[in-house]
């Protein structure tokens, strides 16, 4: 887990730092044990412990699990949104045509 956490970029160190602190602090507050939401959540209870502490190798798909038990899954589907990607938006819009001409000779279907 070491190796693999220590080549993450730091702003995504940080980030996945926080999302386990939240996820085990949102487990905690509903006081389920590990073993239960281990088993609610379809994953086994190391995998959770991992995910407790920030292990970058535990899947997406065991997050949303875990996340979906919690009852907290309403923004996982905003997590790379379009919409909120500020620089994808920017470099699109570079790209935009700077006319848009009709056709002299407009095809008719038949």
């Amino acid at each position: 887990m070491t190796d693999q956490k220590s080549k993450l970029p730091l702003p995504a160190k940080r980030a996945l730092d926080k999302l386990s602190a939240d996820i085990r602090d949102a487990r905690r507050r509903r006081r389920i044990p590990m073993a239960l939401m281990a088993q609610r959540a379809g994953i086994g209870r190391m995998t959770l412990v991992r995910m407790e502490q920030g292990d970058p190798a535990v899947s997406m798909g065991a997050y949303a699990r875990v996340l979906f038990v919690l009852g907290l899954t309403a923004r996982l589907d905003e997590l790379a949104d379009a919409s909120h990607d500020a620089t994808g938006l920017a470099v699109e819009e570079e790209h935009l045509p700077k006319r848009i001409r009709t056709s002299r000779n407009p095809k008719t279907s038949t």
